[in-house]
């Protein structure tokens, strides 16, 4: 299990950039908190980097993640990365979030989304962006709507981090991916999204 073959993985999978960007900035994240816990960085990243990749093929709910978390088994993941993956989704019955690994990525998952929308309604992107813009912008109903921002408080709650903070450490663990996520400068009306 490499950055590399999950990359594959997900490229085999995923077609929509906005989804490969989302994944990306989820890695980035997972990845921070991994150095900041002091944990298995690779597989954090990993955990980010997947688990979104079958998605876009099976957006219904429970397809998603469980036809994922299937062809992950079959290509020989770890149960640990299988079940964080299988464990961000609220409707999987018997994965509930008890591991770090799981409630760090319940609580990055939809707080990324937010940010990537805040930086896009910005002239300078993510480069710029704090936490108090993003949750001014998380206040706002019909801005990036269908981002769930009861979601985003309950994951930072679970994961034991401040909600300001843990939105901070995630724009500052996005920030040396911008390029990759499209944030360097922005490209949106608040309308589009």
């Amino acid at each position: 299990m490499n950055r590399a073959d999950a990359f594959a993985l997900l490229d085999e999978y995923v077609k929509d950039q906005g989804l490969v960007r989302h994944m990306l900035a989820v890695e980035a994240a997972m990845r921070a908190y991994a150095r900041k816990h002091a944990v298995d960085e690779e597989t954090w990243a990993i955990v980010g980097l997947l688990h979104d990749f079958d998605y876009e093929r099976w957006p219904n709910p429970p397809d998603h993640p469980l036809q994922g978390s299937e062809i992950l088994r079959q290509r020989g993941y770890s149960d640990e990365v299988i079940y964080a993956i299988k464990s961000h989704a609220d409707y999987i019955q018997d994965c509930p979030r008890i591991h770090l690994l799981d409630k760090a990525l319940y609580a990055c998952d939809e707080l990324a989304g937010l940010i990537t929308a805040a930086a896009l309604v910005r002239p300078s992107g993510i480069t710029d962006l704090t936490a108090s813009s993003v949750k001014k912008k998380m206040k706002s109903k019909g801005f990036a709507r269908t981002v769930n921002r009861d979601d985003i408080a309950r994951g930072a709650q679970d994961f034991g981090v401040e909600l300001t903070e843990h939105i901070q450490f995630m724009i500052d663990a996005m920030k040396p991916v911008a390029k990759e996520l499209g944030l360097e400068k922005g490209l949106a009306t608040d309308e589009a999204l």
